[in-house]
């Protein structure tokens, strides 16, 4: 009986992932500002509202990572994502583990995985070695290449977006943008609430724009994260 309910459960959120994916062709991304974290300087466990281009908001995701872990290890941090819908249900997981934080070391480079419902693998996110470009390659659940995002080479924010595009396997084609919002001189120099906006062709296969959530994720982490104290 409880087996059954668990599997109505998942094909439950699974329906309501379909559905609202379905339906959008951008994603508008909100960090919180920690006031606790802005008077004391120690890194408190992040938290988002996730929006659709109409502003509603339709998932909540907050990390889940413990003390010493957020400020030993700073933005290079491991974590758990839990994304909520307006339910209150866990629909989407993220997953990043422990990797070096340097360029120069291409044999540990950066991931996050993507599980939706909780405990079911959809792709993954995978950083791509480059002594100076970010770049990253979105692959399904087979761990198979499906898109690449492209960073500038320069990723200074001030005054301007900055666009990580999404392009096909052969760089030719852009589908998409993953972009870190400008959100003024005193949110930016005193807090590391940041602001981002996904945009993807509305037509796209569902899982990969639950991929692209992730992947603006480890994003936020790797680029614009500030540093534990």
């Amino acid at each position: 009986m409880l087996l059954i309910q668990e599997q109505i459960y998942r094909l439950d959120i699974s329906l309501n992932i379909l559905q609202q994916h379905s339906k959008i062709d951008q994603i508008l991304i909100h960090q919180q500002i920690e006031l606790l974290e802005v008077l004391t300087g120690f890194e408190s466990n992040n938290r988002y509202e996730i929006k659709n281009s109409f502003g509603q908001r339709i998932y909540f995701a907050a990390e889940d990572t413990d003390f010493c872990t957020r400020n030993c290890c700073g933005a290079s941090r491991p974590f758990t994502m839990r994304i909520l819908d307006n339910m209150g249900r866990e629909v989407i997981t993220l997953e990043r583990p422990l990797r070096c934080g340097s360029c120069c070391c291409p044999c540990c480079l950066q991931e996050i995985a993507i599980y939706a419902p909780p405990g079911v693998p959809i792709g993954y996110v995978t950083q791509i070695w480059h002594p100076c470009l970010p770049r990253f390659t979105i692959q399904n659940e087979r761990r198979e290449d499906v898109l690449k995002i492209i960073a500038p080479c320069l990723l200074c924010s001030c005054c301007a977006d900055v666009d990580f595009e999404i392009r096909s396997l052969d760089e030719e084609n852009v589908v998409g943008k993953i972009s870190k919002q400008w959100t003024g001189f005193m949110r930016e120099a005193f807090t590391d609430a940041d602001n981002f906006g996904i945009q993807f062709p509305l037509d796209l296969d569902v899982k990969m724009k639950a991929v692209m959530l992730g992947a603006c994720f480890l994003v936020d982490f790797m680029f614009f994260e500030s540093s534990g104290n």
